[in-house]
């Protein structure tokens, strides 16, 4: 598809146009900034200065919380900036750059938990395996899979997105560059492209969500046999990765799986996995989770101590 482009820059619509709206959506997300930062670090902070960095399962939770404040970093400080502004505008060059890292980061958060997934069925369905299976080298080798494999669909991603010409109109009815609100402005006929988009995206969070579905279901049918004292422990870890993964998962798969169109409810769903996600994934992660909250009081009343 040849590209001709005579636009240099966007105008972002945001989630409202009212004064008083804006500034109420500015202290609440500035708020969920906050605590995205602030959660996503601590949990970086405590493992690794405790020995849980040894274990595979919080080998990736380290990465998670890693590829969390980088996911919603590509989104929110410029959203929360625009929330100031009366006019907001990104550059062509932004745009596309804020598309590739914000898949890629995203990209990276769904294998990352497609691992963990793994991880724990191979520590609940072959535990006389585990330590062989998810040695320390084999760990870095998936994660190191799950940046190319990130990498490879964002690539593809921004390929469609360059590949788009723009003839004159520039409004977004989003708060950030995505590859649905691009095709609306594209000057034309974009059914081609959108089939991909949903092969690339649609069908790789599909396929994800299933495949870990399914490990989590088949998880639940092994521990049926196992002593009370051990399943209870097994359904709580796999319990926050499931909350997890449908909180992530239902709001991408409501965008991305479906043909090219968008609808207003889009900017509210994606909230949800650029924002409230990586919120609450700090919060799921170590409310219900014994060794992380051992840790995070050995690692913190320990600095404290020192102070």
């Amino acid at each position: 598809m040849e590209s001709t482009n005579n636009i240099t820059e966007f105008i972002l619509l945001g989630l409202s146009q009212n004064k008083k709206i804006k500034a109420l959506c500015f202290l609440m997300f500035l708020f969920c900034y906050i605590a995205i930062l602030g959660g996503n670090m601590i949990i970086l902070i405590s493992i690794t200065c405790s020995q849980l960095i040894e274990q595979p399962m919080y080998f990736f939770l380290n990465y998670l919380a890693l590829s969390d404040l980088c996911y919603t970093s590509t989104v929110t400080p410029k959203f929360l900036t625009d929330l100031l502004l009366e006019r907001n505008i990104i550059s062509y060059t932004s745009c596309m750059a804020q598309l590739f890292t914000m898949h890629f980061f995203g990209g990276i958060e769904i294998l990352i938990l497609t691992v963990m997934a793994y991880d724990r069925y191979v520590a609940i369905c072959k535990p006389l395996h585990y330590s062989i299976i998810m040695s320390k080298g084999r760990c870095h080798a998936m994660v190191t899979a799950c940046c190319a494999g990130a990498f490879i669909h964002s690539f593809l991603q921004s390929l469609l997105a360059i590949s788009l010409p723009f003839c004159g109109h520039n409004e977004m009815d989003h708060y950030f560059c995505d590859i649905y609100p691009l095709l609306t402005l594209s000057c034309t006929n974009t059914h081609r492209v959108g089939l991909l988009v949903v092969a690339n995206s649609g069908m790789m969070g599909l396929v994800t969500f299933v495949v870990l579905m399914w490990s989590y279901y088949f998880i639940l049918y092994t521990i049926r046999a196992y002593p009370a004292e051990s399943r209870s422990k097994a359904l709580s870890t796999c319990s926050s990765h499931v909350t997890v993964v449908i909180f992530f998962f239902v709001p991408v798969l409501f965008i991305y799986i479906r043909p090219a169109t968008t609808y207003p409810e889009d900017k509210v769903f994606a909230l949800f996995y650029t924002i409230l996600a990586p919120m609450f994934n700090p919060l799921i992660y170590t409310l219900r989770n014994t060794e992380m909250k051992n840790a995070l009081r050995k690692v913190w009343c320990h600095k404290l101590f020192f102070i």
